[in-house]
């Protein structure tokens, strides 16, 4: 599913598309603005990605975070991974989901949610670009 976005053949709310690799919305969101960051290479777990490909992944994952809290005025933001167990769909992928105190998450509970229609997740997708556009780093 996951390499059928990367390639464009499966439809997304994508955020970013870099060599490092490819972000876009989760379809059911923990909380509206939750990015889910791929690599552009089929990968099934953090051990398969090649050390090279390290500082760039995690990089485009920092931006995001980074963007996510800027272009959705979050108080912060839930970075995490899976790896192997409970990961829902085998490729490694990173969860960067937009934090506000009180905002009810525990733990590792994961409540998620919809978005009301596609124009609701194109705004989100698009706060979330357009900050990620104003990032200097």
């Amino acid at each position: 599913m996951f390499c059928g976005i990367v390639a464009g053949e499966v439809p997304a709310f994508r955020v970013v598309d870099e060599p490092d690799g490819v972000a876009f919305l989760d379809t059911r969101p923990v909380f509206k603005g939750h990015v889910l960051v791929v690599p552009r290479t089929h990968l099934v777990a953090l051990a398969d990605l090649s050390p090279e490909s390290i500082a760039g992944y995690f990089g485009l994952v920092r931006r995001l975070a980074v963007a996510v809290e800027a272009g959705l005025g979050a108080g912060g933001t839930f970075v995490a991974m899976n790896n192997k167990v409970s990961q829902s769909v085998p490729h490694l992928h990173t969860h960067v989901v937009p934090r506000t105190k009180g905002d009810g998450l525990r733990g590792f509970f994961w409540p998620r949610t919809r978005y009301a229609d596609d124009a609701d997740a194109t705004a989100y997708a698009d706060r979330i670009r357009t900050a990620l556009s104003t990032d200097p780093t």
